[in-house]
């Protein structure tokens, strides 16, 4: 969440100032290089509690130690699997491949 607040603090400096340089008539090209920079520099300078948030998760999330994301469905079925082999240790669960279809 940190790194998308963030990133829309950053677009939502760049926006304006974009369509300042366009107004200005400085070239489209000219207009995304000088309003990046300008973007950059203002978050850079004001924005640094964000900016290390950003940091923070995106470290956590590619580290490996973060939670791995699973639908309610994949939950759901997990435990269901989880209960039928407690129930019954005989049976085995292969999740590594898919049905065949008949």
């Amino acid at each position: 969440m940190a790194f998308l607040k963030y990133s829309l603090i950053r677009l939502a400096l760049f926006a304006p100032l974009f369509a300042l340089f366009v107004y200005l008539q400085l070239g489209w090209l000219l207009a995304v290089l000088c309003a990046g920079m300008m973007a950059f520099a203002i978050s850079f300078l004001f924005f640094q509690k964000q900016r290390d948030a950003a940091a923070a998760s995106l470290q956590r999330q590619f580290s490996g130690k973060a939670k791995p994301l699973r639908s309610a469905g994949e939950v759901d079925d997990a435990d269901a699997e989880d209960r039928l082999v407690d129930a019954h240790p005989d049976i085995t669960v292969h999740t590594d491949s898919r049905p065949k279809d008949s």
